[in-house]
């Protein structure tokens, strides 16, 4: 038997991915990245984290008009990001998927100045 045998190494190799289901995995990643980078769209999901909000709440916040958020809103719901609850009039939307929360919380963190923190031109190239 050869030292570098594949049989050799098989305990601590990947398994063998899927390509079929790589493939799919990989076209699901790219339309929630290409759902995210609507710099409206991102907002919204970002107001989001602080929990569920009006069709109305969201407008006053960002100060668009109502149509663009529903429209932007309608967008989210159709691509499964947002999870809706209507309590007589009004709809409440809030994040559907814990992962959506999740990589929106990393975005928030890796590009969103705080109260407490440097603006993040003061260091352009992050060496701080």
């Amino acid at each position: 038997m050869v030292a570098n045998s594949p049989e050799q190494h098989s305990e601590s190799a990947p398994q063998r991915l899927d390509l079929d289901r790589l493939v799919a995995d990989a076209q699901r990643a790219s339309d929630f990245l290409k759902a995210i980078s609507h710099k409206p769209r991102l907002i919204i999901l970002c107001l989001l984290i602080e929990g569920e909000k009006t069709v109305v709440e969201i407008e006053r916040r960002l100060r668009v008009p109502q149509p663009a958020v529903s429209q932007q809103l309608a967008r989210l719901r159709l691509m499964k990001l947002v999870a809706t609850r209507r309590v007589g009039k009004n709809i409440y939307y809030s994040l559907n998927r814990p992962e959506v929360r999740d990589i929106v919380v990393m975005l928030h963190r890796a590009f969103c100045k705080t109260v407490d923190q440097p603006d993040a031109t003061d260091d352009p190239i992050g060496t701080s």
